[in-house]
């Protein structure tokens, strides 16, 4: 277990691995505007036959294609892919991947839909493969690197809102319990935006076993918590670290904060009790940046992002 920190930055060492998958190579596209045909016979499963995982929405449909995600199927909703053109040109690249596409309904969209924002497309592809945390832990390298565990977050958009943010900022893995908290699912796959084809989630037995594991590896263990003391600004996130989320509504647990090195918690000067796990996370993730990566002469690999591109 690593020392006890005092108020003095640690020696930094290389950047961590990231292991990012590329992008799959560019589709010959050769019709213009190809009709998808009407759904057959389908398996058993539930609506529409489906037995996989949804990815939903033209944005998270791309990202998913673009990283080469496993599709069983594609959804499109009736008369869309003549009226949008992104949504024809996503029909065509699942065309000449030979990919299955399916006309349905606008309800049948609805049906499979985590909160009806599928945009008219949607596909099924095969069950999310968790990583193993010895995975990500391969994937930090020796050097500086960020894991977000998560300890019993239970609304799938905030797991996905998570993911993007982590991803957006440089982690390494997100580490969630295998029982009593969400998975990747319909919901994580839209809020995430696409980032859950480039960063990988583990699923563990024991939250605060992996912690250990993770200290073992180098990393400093901090927990958020509204009942620190410090404050995020005051303390030392630079370097190797794994970030402690906890739940919507009960925080992290006392089991899992006792195995924590150090806590903090977010200054506030509102009246409301405290932010969302998705947002308090993204503070988390980019005060380690701040840090870790941006404190450093030569920032290199960072990139910009437009105003548009928050959304």
């Amino acid at each position: 277990m690593p020392a006890k920190r005092g108020t003095g930055k640690r020696g930094r060492g290389s950047g961590p691995s990231h292991g990012r998958p590329g992008g799959r190579p560019p589709v010959k596209r050769t019709r213009q505007n190809p009709r998808p045909r009407s759904a057959g016979q389908r398996p058993k499963g539930g609506p529409l036959g489906v037995t996989g995982d949804i990815v939903e929405g033209k944005r998270a449909v791309a990202e998913a294609l673009e990283a080469a995600v496993p599709v069983r199927r594609a959804f499109v909703a009736a008369r869309s892919h003549s009226q949008d053109p992104a949504i024809a040109r996503m029909l065509r690249e699942l065309e000449e991947a030979g990919i299955e596409v399916e006309e349905v309904s606008r309800a049948s969209l609805d049906a499979i839909s985590y909160h009806g924002a599928h945009q008219g497309i949607a596909l099924e592809v095969e069950p999310y493969g968790y990583a193993d945390l010895h995975e990500l832990v391969a994937l930090s390298g020796t050097g500086d690197a960020l894991i977000l565990c998560l300890d019993h977050v239970v609304d799938e958009g905030n797991l996905g809102a998570i993911v993007r943010s982590a991803e957006c900022a440089g982690a390494s893995g997100v580490v969630i319990p295998n029982r009593r908290a969400a998975g990747v699912g319909p919901g994580a796959y839209k809020t995430s935006a696409g980032a859950l084809a480039h960063l990988k989630v583990a699923q563990v037995p024991n939250m605060a076993t992996a912690l250990e594991d993770l200290k073992r590896a180098g990393f400093w263990a901090v927990c958020a918590t509204e009942h620190a003391e410090e404050t995020l600004w005051d303390a030392d996130l630079s370097g190797r670290v794994c970030v402690v989320m906890g739940s919507e509504r009960d925080g992290v647990s006392r089991l899992v904060r006792e195995h924590c090195d150090d806590e903090c918690r977010l200054p506030q000067m509102g009246a409301i009790e405290s932010l969302n796990v998705a947002q308090a996370a993204t503070v988390f993730c980019y005060e380690w940046l701040r840090q870790t990566v941006w404190a450093e002469p030569a920032a290199d690999g960072l990139r910009g992002a437009a105003p548009e591109d928050l959304g």
